[in-house]
């Protein structure tokens, strides 16, 4: 391909797989500083697939690595916007923006994991090309590039960063979300416009009435789908709704997997509705609209802050109709913010689990 170096030969990339696998649990690996909550070794946890994209889906994963190390973070690969996109315009490689997100949101807590989180996050400033590249988006796609293997280029990015987990993209090729939007135009709030484009219909003043992906039938990661199957939990949400969340739902293989896995499911509320997308939403419609795109698809919890809910009564009787049980914790920083703190979330996951569990 012009411009860019030809993948490994297998002999090559076997030889990578073998180096990592030494690396993996030989004396020549980097240290790894003892975590704060204990050793990946010592923790016990269920099998979580957290579904997302952004910096919801890491939210999800900061909170998820505290409570299980058999985790796995399935990303959105529709990011046209900032870095990504200029990497996926010029390359025609996946987005990796969200991909390195979640991947340093499973750092290891001690000196070595932040920094390489740090390193993966660090934005150029310059008058030239790098300008607010990312160094992490920079390295992931030299890494598929060298190795022709865009999951196992992941998995060595996790284990530079000592991961609690793995990251893997929801589809194996590059999407883009159109919408169908009403009231785009203030001056005529009936008409109905086609918006395509991950930040287009982020930012669309208008309401989205229904959602696509082109390709419409994109292959799905096959890794994604084995760990959705095998999964003891799905987490969904939190994240940006129309452009992160329901995607997901949206690639027929990974839907269908959701549909037939024995796992349970959680939905994560947000902490704030999202100017543009959706803004004037509440709590009960943002599930609405999940059980419009996937009506088949059964809920066994719905995790939500006090905070962001303004009729509990409502939206515990919607989350009924999808067969799932409210749970009210308190999951924000606090401070005003729509952030989450990643250990009330992660304790709120744990109440999660053992609260359907108990009712089995």
């Amino acid at each position: 391909m012009h411009g860019r170096q030809a993948p490994l030969r297998r002999d090559e990339r076997a030889a990578r797989r073998a180096a990592a696998q030494r690396l993996a649990v030989g004396d020549d690996r980097p240290p790894r500083p003892r975590s704060r909550v204990g050793s990946p070794a010592s923790m016990a946890g269920p099998s979580v697939v957290a579904l997302g994209g952004g910096h919801g889906l890491a939210a999800s994963l900061s909170a998820l690595r505290h409570v299980t190390d058999r985790l796995t973070g399935v990303v959105t690969v529709a990011d046209d916007g900032g870095s990504s996109g200029r990497l996926r315009r010029e390359l025609g490689v996946l987005p990796p923006g969200d991909l390195r997100m979640a991947l340093s949101a499973l750092c290891d807590d001690g000196e070595w994991g932040r920094l390489w989180r740090d390193v993966l996050q660090h934005r150029f400033a310059s008058a030239g090309a790098l300008h607010q590249h990312a160094m992490g988006n920079l390295l992931i796609v030299t890494l598929w590039e060298l190795l022709g293997d865009t999951v196992e280029g992941l998995d060595w990015v996790g284990r530079l960063l000592g991961a609690r987990g793995r990251v893997l993209p929801m589809a194996a090729v590059p999407l883009d979300i159109e919408a169908t939007v009403r009231g785009a135009d203030p001056a005529d709030p009936a008409g109905v416009v086609t918006v395509r484009g991950q930040v287009a219909v982020a930012t669309t003043p208008g309401d989205v009435v229904a959602l696509r992906l082109v390709p419409e039938q994109p292959p799905a990661c096959p890794e994604a789908l084995d760990a959705i199957m095998e999964a003891d939990w799905v987490v969904l949400g939190p994240g940006s709704w129309f452009t992160s969340v329901l995607p997901h739902l949206l690639v027929p293989e990974l839907s269908a997997a959701l549909h037939e896995t024995r796992a349970r499911r959680c939905v994560t509320m947000n902490l704030a509705t999202q100017a543009g997308e959706t803004e004037g939403f509440s709590s009960e419609a943002h599930l609405e609209v999940l059980a419009a795109h996937a009506p088949e698809l059964r809920i066994d919890a719905v995790l939500a802050d006090p905070s962001s809910v303004e009729d509990p009564g409502t939206l515990s009787d919607v989350a009924g109709t999808l067969g799932a049980r409210l749970l009210m914790r308190q999951v924000s920083l606090g401070d005003g913010t729509p952030r989450h703190d990643p250990l009330r979330l992660a304790a709120a996951y744990r109440d999660v689990f053992d609260a359907v569990l108990g009712d089995v």
